[in-house]
């Protein structure tokens, strides 16, 4: 889990209040943190996002149109993963990895490889 005290993410409170997929909150949570074993319907996949990082601590982030984001790892440029699932069909999962040496990369739903994090946020935007 991230524990830099100049990092404000590590000052947030756990919520650890169990949360179905549509109680997910669609914009960033600033005031806490939001763990996948909270999440009631949460897979493998998210529940060991950061399992092969060394990060075990997984935290939700925000919705971008159908697809939940999450978060393992820290978010400086250190090895993170964040993982897109769809709210409608969890089989539907498309991860973005960070090495923090800038050897960034992820496949988006378009089918596209990007080197870039706002690239493919934005791949998940525009393709449900």
């Amino acid at each position: 889990m991230n524990t830099d005290p100049n990092d404000p993410t590590a000052q947030r409170p756990l919520d650890e209040t169990p949360r179905h997929t549509q109680d997910l909150p669609p914009l960033p949570q600033r005031d806490r943190n939001i763990p996948a074993h909270a999440w009631v319907e949460a897979p493998r996949i998210v529940l060991d996002a950061g399992r092969d990082i060394g990060d075990m601590a997984v935290f939700y982030k925000r919705r971008i149109g159908p697809w939940l984001l999450w978060r393992a790892g820290p978010p400086v440029r250190a090895a993170s993963r964040y993982v897109a699932l769809h709210c409608d069909d969890l089989s539907r999962v498309f991860t973005f990895d960070l090495d923090g040496e800038g050897n960034d990369s992820g496949v988006g739903p378009s089918g596209t490889t990007h080197e870039r994090f706002r690239a493919w946020k934005e791949d998940l935007r525009d393709n449900d």
